[in-house]
């Protein structure tokens, strides 16, 4: 099944892609829902960030060849991870598909996209010590895009710009839950030219590493989400637009654009 958050006639609803349509819902996909008796075409609705997370969680260097690249390019802070750990993003970077990302009108340097491996939660959780335990806490799976400003990140005592400006985190198009993510790969296409491919499931620690390392201190929440990180980045820029395709969850494109100040 195929869940989306979308807007119609100036209503927001949840929904259940069906085909080429959208089928609204009444309630959540995290509680009791009904299907409604309305649906609408797909091309025709505005497809917002499948959910809105109560904790928006995101992990770093969980791919050696990422880990590897930026060795290379000098980074100190570059070291493979000996155990799980996850930083926090921000809601107000958060856009749907096809929304603009939006390059602040001061900011002048590398803007790189990293295409990721969401996990949506389903249920409250805490202290989960099986592996069966952490799957079954797993609603689902959408895609993100990391955008970030290089130089920012480089220069800035915390993340709070360079990863969490406005625009900086599409995510969609929306959840499906039944992909096999052992059986996916990842594609990252700028332009329509192909920049970066790698195995959705190559991680140094997997999803359900995390769901245990997490919830051993901290509750996860339904519609809770977890960025799984990348293997590999694509420099954009103004004018371009960037692909994020993960084989069996779908495509997320969204345009670059340059901000403009009144």
């Amino acid at each position: 099944m195929k869940w989306c958050r979308f807007q119609a006639s100036n209503t927001t609803s949840y929904g259940v892609v069906e085909s080429d349509r959208v089928v609204r819902v009444e309630g959540t996909p995290f509680a009791e829902y009904r299907l409604a008796d309305d649906s609408y075409p797909l091309t025709q609705v505005k497809l917002l960030p499948p959910t809105l997370p109560p904790t928006f969680y995101a992990v770093g260097f969980n791919y050696l060849a990422h880990v590897l690249h930026y060795q290379a390019l000098g980074s100190k802070t570059a070291k493979v991870p000996e155990r799980p750990e996850v930083g926090y993003r921000a809601n107000n970077a958060l856009i749907g598909q096809g929304e603009s990302i939006v390059v602040p009108a001061d900011f002048t340097g590398t803007l790189e996209a990293e295409g990721e491996l969401v996990a949506v939660i389903g249920k409250k959780i805490r202290r989960v010590v099986s592996r069966d335990e952490a799957r079954a806490a797993i609603f689902g799976w959408t895609i993100g895009n990391d955008v970030s400003a290089r130089e920012w990140q480089r220069t800035d005592r915390t993340f709070w710009r360079c990863k969490n400006s406005d625009t900086f985190k599409p995510m969609g198009p929306w959840i499906d839950t039944d992909t096999d993510i052992d059986q996916i790969q990842t594609r990252v296409w700028v332009n329509k030219q192909l920049s970066g491919e790698f195995k959705t499931n190559n991680m140094i620690f997997d999803t359900l590493d995390y769901i245990i390392a997490v919830s051993r201190y901290i509750t996860l929440h339904p519609g809770d989400v977890l960025w799984m990180g990348a293997e590999s980045t694509a420099v954009i820029k103004a004018g371009d637009t960037v692909s994020v395709e993960i084989t069996g969850i779908g495509t997320l494109s969204n345009p670059v654009v340059a901000e403009t100040v009144a």
